[in-house]
């Protein structure tokens, strides 16, 4: 049987976690063995799981990293083992996810790639690996990874360093280790970000374009009226936000102003806050903290009325799918790939930081009613981002690239 290997920092938990283990399913279903190496915060899978490194490993990553501005060139001891493994291993793809995350060495692991035989598949989830430093730069307006990152305008952004600069040359390290792969081909999820890789230094690269996919057996319209009890609901025009991190790039302070200007009859719900977030929240929003329950997920989007995601930098977010699966219309800023998820029939795109935007879409939807939008919601959502068409293509490449050795 074919081996697949996937390398990601998380292992079912979190949008890349989650898909990564889904692909991971989808290739067992198909006749394959599944393996996935991670990092950090140990999950069930259906794969066989590898951790890289220890905790402690991760710790002094993060030392280099906050110090030195090294991260992807710490843990040289976790890579050496997992390169071992490899070995041991001896998969016939490599899949490569998120490799920043404080648990990988990426010259060690790429010189060790550019000499094995191993088609490498590497499914992009921000731009990370085509910068000296960020994983994203829409919200800064930075364009230096066109040419050559320096003074790093996100120095103290994850991953942050307090003191040294060294995007230049971590610029220059990845672009070289990058694009020593010959075996390598990328795979960004959205229009958007395949557009940006052409012009960057992997413009070079074989790219094939695959966008996320979701469960949409769990993903469904869920009714559960214990949701408006719970958080005294009822009567209320339900919008929700669902984020990884809250912070002003997600959007937290556009939340916070619509929630200024919206009346009683509304109710905004935050999924994803910390604690200090959720006391410091205004009586008009609820806060809830990160769940990895995905039902619950799904019920909260059921009986929400929209899913507003006003992002200022994002690549393809899953949350746009799974709400359009559970039927509820999506209201988004137009940044990254978010507006590729949806059309008129599933949700209105509002130029970034326009609050007079968003409360005009909130308005409108409130007025034509949720319903107007939900059949088209869960049909779009079914016929373009179910995660066993999606994740389909990635066994379909696998096996292309198999074939060719």
């Amino acid at each position: 049987m074919p081996t697949l290997l996937q390398i990601n920092t998380v292992v079912n938990k979190g949008s890349t976690g989650r898909i990564a283990e889904e692909i991971g399913q989808t290739a067992i279903k198909n006749g394959w063995v599944s393996y996935i190496a991670y990092g950090r915060y140990e999950r069930h899978s259906k794969s066989k799981l590898i951790k890289i490194g220890r905790d402690f490993d991760v710790k002094l990553h993060g030392i280099k990293t906050r110090l030195f501005d090294q991260h992807g060139f710490g843990s040289k001891s976790a890579t050496k083992k997992l390169i071992y493994q490899i070995e041991k291993i001896k998969p016939d793809i490599i899949h490569l996810h998120n490799l920043h995350g404080y648990y990988l060495n990426i010259k060690i692991l790429f010189s060790y790639l550019a000499k094995a035989d191993i088609p490498i598949v590497w499914t992009l989830h921000d731009c990370w690996p085509i910068t000296g430093h960020c994983s994203h730069f829409e919200f800064v307006g930075c364009d230096k990874w066109k040419t050559l990152c320096y003074k790093c305008p996100q120095k103290k952004e994850y991953p942050a360093s307090y003191f040294i600069d060294r995007s230049e040359l971590n610029f220059q390290q990845k672009k070289g280790l990058f694009t020593s792969v010959s075996s390598l081909i990328l795979v960004p999820v959205s229009n958007w970000l395949a557009n940006i890789l052409k012009e960057s230094f992997l413009r070079d690269i074989p790219v094939k374009l695959i966008h996320n996919g979701i469960n949409t057996e769990i993903f469904q319209p869920t009714f559960d009226q214990t949701i408006h009890s719970k958080y005294k609901l009822n009567g209320k025009f339900i919008i929700l936000g669902v984020a990884n991190v809250w912070s002003s790039r997600k959007g937290l302070k556009d939340f916070v102003e619509v929630g200024k200007r919206l009346s009683s009859d509304f109710q905004i719900i935050l999924v994803g806050l910390t604690k200090k977030q959720i006391k410091n929240l205004s009586q008009n929003i609820v806060g809830i903290e990160k769940t990895e329950n995905v039902h619950q997920l799904a019920e909260l989007y059921t009986a929400s009325d929209i899913f507003l995601n006003p992002t200022y930098e994002d690549n393809f977010p899953t949350t746009n799918l799974e709400s359009m699966a559970c039927g509820t219309p999506i209201i988004t800023y137009k940044t990254g790939g978010s507006p590729e998820a949806i059309n008129n029939s599933t949700g209105i795109v509002v130029e970034k930081g326009n609050i007079n935007g968003l409360i005009a879409a909130i308005k409108q939807i409130k007025e034509k009613g949720k319903m107007f939008y939900t059949d088209a919601c869960i049909k779009r959502a079914n016929q373009l981002f179910k995660k066993e068409d999606r994740f389909q293509e990635y066994l379909d490449l696998y096996e292309s690239l198999f074939s060719k050795q």
